[in-house]
């Protein structure tokens, strides 16, 4: 996992998942723009073909595909579809995710703890289950899951959320141990309130939603994708070398006590 002198990852193969918009997509175009070639995999195909799209724009090489996230089977076809293209796989950036609903923890239903749950948190298990044996037989490489401020703090009325996004670190930071001394880095980010599609459905789309949620942030206001994808990308570079198992919260101190 070596950049070039000028910070490229050219001859790099980044894979991302939840591409098809917001943080995925703001990684996605990231990581093209420093060279790398990128696989984008969500499971909206309109939105993934358009950020592929995106980076053929800007001159980049990239491929789409469609992957629900806990589906063994649909994780496995995207990286080995990611083997088939590019030949191999340097970067993982493990984003897909869906936010809960405001509800208290006795309302929740089952059902809908369950799909929290396992798109927040299984997801990611599984995307890293089968993105480390590649990476072992590159040599090594870098994954970054996304958390959430919600993973180092408690949100009142998001405990599903919060259990995943808790969850996604500590997972983060098992397999950090595992790996380590396999050259294979892992660690994760923890956005803030991010302005994106997401945020739009979290806030009602409204002015008053929007205005709610930026009183939370000590900065005066929400977050870009792009301030994210930076981190991400950071966290993948060798400047990041000596960082394992973190999780870099990115929230305009949001979560600061």
């Amino acid at each position: 996992m070596t950049t070039n002198e000028n910070g490229k990852y050219t001859g790099k193969v980044a894979f991302v998942t939840g591409a098809a918009n917001g943080i995925g997509r703001a990684t996605a175009l990231a990581f093209a723009r420093e060279g790398a070639n990128v696989v984008v995999a969500d499971v909206s195909e309109q939105g993934n073909q358009e950020t592929a799209h995106m980076i053929e724009e800007l001159g980049g090489r990239a491929i789409a595909v469609k992957c629900n996230v806990t589906q063994a089977e649909d994780v496995k076809a995207a990286l080995s579809k990611t083997i088939e293209t590019f030949g191999r796989l340097d970067f993982a950036f493990n984003n897909a995710g869906v936010e809960q609903k405001n509800t208290a923890t006795a309302e929740i239903e089952e059902e809908e703890w369950d799909r929290i749950v396992d798109i927040d948190l299984r997801g990611v298990f599984l995307c890293m289950k089968y993105e480390i044996p590649l990476l072992l037989k590159q040599g090594g490489g870098a994954i970054v899951n996304t958390s959430s401020g919600a993973g180092v703090i408690g949100i009142k009325g998001g405990a599903a959320y919060t259990a995943a996004k808790h969850g996604v670190i500590g997972l983060t930071k098992s397999a950090a141990l595992d790996y380590a001394s396999q050259n294979i880095r892992v660690n994760a980010v923890a956005p803030g309130y991010i302005d994106t599609p997401m945020m739009d459905r979290f806030t009602g789309g409204t002015a008053e939603g929007r205005k709610q949620v930026i009183s939370e942030e000590p900065v005066g206001r929400m977050g870009q994708p792009e301030e994210i994808a930076n981190a991400v990308v950071w966290l993948c570079s060798d400047a990041a070398a000596f960082i394992i198992g973190h999780a870099l919260v990115v929230d305009g101190g949001q979560t600061v006590q």
